[in-house]
This record gives structure tokens, C-alpha cells and sequence, in this order.
């Protein structure tokens, strides 16, 4: 790795002034082969998101999280309370599967995937790449006097940027509550629903706050993500590299002169022309080697394989390389931490295909009522009262749903209700029952009964509760 021999940069982050305020970032327009590539990758990922919460499968939101009523979808399967383990699972296994491409490929989700660098890069600074112009008109209006061009273009990007904040914080809320009660409570009209409404004007403002002012600084302040790098990467995670060896060669950079023979003179291909420190959008020098701040963008390769093009030397000096590449010219290998990472992630996935795959669509409790005992009935019968609660997972009502006794011989009676009855979709039915069994068919003061759950007569689950009786004495 390249080490700078000049190391202050590394005691504050690059968007810190000397006196401690805030030095605004103003990007260079990127353009080129990479950016082309994650503009398709962005604005896939943005239909993606925009469309997921409105998304059906068998009846089920394709992606919700409703913290509130603890319900969550994931590509449409349905994870209530009772499924929280399978939700921990599935969290789990995006957390390696993070944890498994940074270690090879470093903060790649970062410059690709992640939302935040999504709408602050393809969204919201190309709006302002198209209000304000590119990086020098920027600064320069930044510095201007507040006449009717700055007051007009200000309130038109202000104005644009809240629009689409507000968007956004639509959608957020479509995942947390379902977009079935958002489209609702969009056609009630929004005074009809003032408890859904502040907290949309808060999102709202909270992501205008986020692109509006803070941007970069979410990723090199805000986010763990780019502090995890000094524990996942090592010389061989592919990352978004300085080819120092090529770029200082034996005397260092300096600029380019035409006709000159940078070889014999021992300089490197690198003419410090400064347009990667330019067009980082959290802006770095990519030259000091891998930073927290990168979130591996790609802007400074397309930048730099531009300028080596208009001075015909080779394109790669900036490239997705191993410090190994660099210095020993290694390719890519699937190291034994690779390895440990993936068979991880694909026992994970078994487990959780596994267990998805066991769960019924019918979730049964029975449970004893509290503080109850057992009742003697007429003859030698022996009662014992429950309660039940039914869970349905899927969408559609359950009919026809009765109790039976596995093996003993005995009576379920339900209390308030019919001996069949039903349970809604994505709903539950909850009562009281009672188990009438003869005493002599009891085993001791304590006895497992199995209760199978008939929707009509299929058996769809079963459960287990412990059943009281008298003692009895040898």
C-alpha cells in the first residue's frame, strides 16, 4: 500500500476545515464507462424500491416492516412474532452477505447498492449538477451575492429536493405500514389521518436534512459501515486502488509537458492533475491509499482513465485492485476467509429455507387459564380450561377449524362458540376451552396431551398443553 509521506490527513476527516467548520464538498460531474454501468445498476435498484411495497405475492406485500404491529414481509413471505427467529436469521445472513462482499470487494455496496449514495449521486446532485451546473459554477454561486439568479435557482433545487424528500418519505412509510392503509389514508385525505401525518412531515424533513445538507458526511460520520473496513479488508480485498508503483515510479508524479520522456526522467504516470481529488464525492485523495471516507464510487477510475486516454498512456493507474495486485501483481484468489464466509452464508440458508419450508400457515397456543386448577365433574370426569389463540399466516380466511385429542380419550368443548369455527386472513381467533378426560384414562397428576388443529379434515397443526388431574397414591 501507498503510504503518503505526508500523514496529516489521516488525524481529521477531508470535509473538516483547519478551524473546525464544514468544508462543502462540490463534486466534478462524473462521466465514463463505470458511471454508465451504475447508473443502469441505480435506477433498476430505484424502480425496485419505489415499486417493492406495492408488490403482491400469494396476497403479501413483497418487502414490509411494520415495527409496530411486529409484522414483517420479506419477498413475501410473512414473518409474524412468533417467526422472529426466522426474521433474526434472515438479518443475519444480509449481514454476512454484506460482511462476505466487503472482505473481497470491499465497500462495493457502499458505491453501488446503498440508498444514500443511490439518491445522493443519481438523484439529488444531478439536479443540482442541472440547476447550478458542474463543480466550478457551483462554488463560484456558491460565493455570489444573494441577486435574483442565486434567490431563483436556491428555491427551485430547495423546492425540488422537498418534493422528492417527500417521496421518499411516502414510500418509507409504505414499508412500515403497508401500502394498502397508505393508499387508504392518502384517499381519506390526510386530516383524517394526524397521527400518520406528523410523523411523514418528520421523515420528510429528515430526509431533506440528509441530502440537502448533510450528504457525504452520513457516510464518513453517521454510518458503522465504513469503520468496519479496518476490521474486513486486508491485501486482498479488491478495493478501489492507486497503482502507486505505475503512478510515482522512482522521482514521484509531476505535471505533464508534451514530448517529454517521463520514463527516462523516473517519474511516474501520474501528472497530479488533481481531477480525481475533484470528482470524489466525499472528497479524498485517493492517491493517500484506502480511506474510511472511500465508498468505492468509482468516479476517480473513470476520471483518471479519461485524462491517461488524452495524454495516450495506458488506462488502469486508478482501478479495482488488491494491494496484493499492486505489489506483486496477484490475481484475485478465494481465500480461506472467503471460504469460512460462504460456507457461513449457505448453512444460513439452508437453515432458513429449512425452517420456512416446516412452518405451517396455522400457528396454535393453548394455554392454561391462570390461577385454575382442575374441576371434578359428574362421575369420574376431570375438567381442565384453556385458552386458545389461533394465528392465520396467510391471506385468505380459514374455515371449518376444530380441536381434536390425540390419543387419550376425551371431550374439547369451546366456550362462547360452536366446536368449529374460523379464523381470518392475516388474523387471529382467541377463546377458552375446556378438555373433559376420565379420570381413569389419566396417567398421574400430570398428563401431555397433543391437541391437533382440523381445518375440516385436514390436520394443519398440532400443540401440546399439560393436563391436571388428582394425584394418586399407591
Amino acid at each position: 500500500m501507498n503510504t503518503p509521506k505526508n500523514e496529516s490527513f489521516r488525524d481529521s476527516i477531508g470535509t473538516l476545515t483547519d478551524e473546525g467548520k464544514r468544508a462543502w464538498v462540490y463534486p466534478k460531474k462524473p462521466s465514463g464507462r463505470y458511471y454508465e454501468k451504475r447508473k443502469i445498476v441505480s435506477y433498476g435498484l430505484l424502480l425496485f424500491l419505489f415499486a417493492a411495497p406495492f408488490i403482491k405475492i400469494g396476497g403479501n406485500q413483497f418487502l414490509m416492516f411494520n415495527v409496530l404491529e411486529r409484522r414483517f414481509n420479506i419477498f413475501g413471505f410473512p414473518f409474524w412474532p412468533q417467526d422472529f427467529h426466522l426474521f433474526v436469521i434472515s438479518m443475519i445472513i444480509g449481514v454476512i452477505f454484506v460482511t462476505l462482499f466487503t472482505v473481497g470487494f470491499g465497500r462495493i455496496f457502499c458505491g453501488w447498492i446503498c440508498p444514500q449514495t443511490i439518491f445522493m449521486e443519481m438523484v439529488f446532485r444531478r439536479i443540482e449538477y442541472w440547476i447550478d451546473g458542474d463543480r466550478n459554477k457551483q462554488r463560484k454561486l456558491d460565493r455570489q451575492k444573494w441577486d435574483a439568479e442565486k434567490i431563483r435557482k436556491r428555491l427551485l433545487k430547495w423546492f425540488i429536493f422537498l418534493i422528492i424528500s417527500f417521496l421518499i418519505a411516502n414510500v418509507f412509510l409504505a414499508y412500515l405500514i403497508g401500502s394498502d392503509k397508505l393508499i387508504k389514508y392518502i384517499t381519506d385525505g390526510p386530516f383524517q389521518h394526524l397521527g400518520t401525518l406528523f410523523p411523514l412531515l418528520i421523515f420528510t424533513a429528515v430526509f431533506y436534512f440528509v441530502f440537502a445538507w448533510f450528504r457525504e458526511q452520513v457516510c464518513i460520520i453517521a454510518c458503522p459501515y465504513g469503520r468496519l473496513q479496518g476490521v474486513l479488508l486486508d491485501n486482498k480485498s479488491i478495493v478501489v486502488a492507486y497503482d502507486h508503483k505505475r503512478g510515482e515510479g522512482e522521482n514521484g508524479r509531476k505535471k505533464f509537458r508534451k514530448n517529454e520522456d517521463r520514463a527516462a526522467l523516473g517519474h511516474g504516470d501520474c501528472i497530479d492533475c488533481l481531477q480525481c481529488v475533484h470528482v470524489c464525492p466525499t472528497g479524498i485523495d485517493i492517491r493517500n491509499g484506502t480511506q474510511l471516507e472511500c465508498v468505492n464510487c468509482t468516479a476517480c477510475i473513470d476520471e483518471c482513465d479519461h485524462i491517461m486516454e488524452s495524454i495516450n498512456l495506458p488506462k488502469g493507474l486508478i482501478r479495482y485492485a488488491s494491494e496484493e495486485n499492486i505489489e506483486k501483481k496477484k490475481k484475485f484468489e478465494f481465500s480461506p476467509r472467503l471460504k469460512g464466509y460462504t460456507a457461513v452464508l449457505v448453512i444460513l440458508i439452508g437453515v432458513l429455507i429449512g425452517m420456512l419450508m416446516l412452518r405451517n400457515d396455522l400457528e396454535a397456543r393453548v394455554l392454561r387459564l391462570p390461577g385454575q386448577l382442575y374441576e371434578h365433574k359428574e362421575g369420574t370426569i376431570i375438567s381442565n380450561v384453556f385458552t386458545y389463540k389461533l394465528i392465520n399466516k396467510t391471506t385468505k380466511t380459514i374455515s371449518d377449524v376444530s380441536f381434536k385429542l390425540r390419543k387419550y380419550k376425551g371431550e374439547i368443548k369451546l366456550v362462547s362458540t360452536s366446536n368449529t369455527f374460523e379464523v381470518p386472513a392475516q388474523g387471529l381467533a382467541e377463546g377458552t376451552l375446556f378438555i373433559e378426560i376420565d379420570k381413569n384414562e389419566l396417567k398421574g397428576d400430570k398428563n401431555k396431551l397433543m391437541i391437533e388443529v382440523y381445518n375440516g379434515d385436514e390436520l394443519i397443526e398440532t400443540t401440546s398443553v399439560n393436563f391436571l388431574g388428582p394425584r394418586s397414591y399407591n
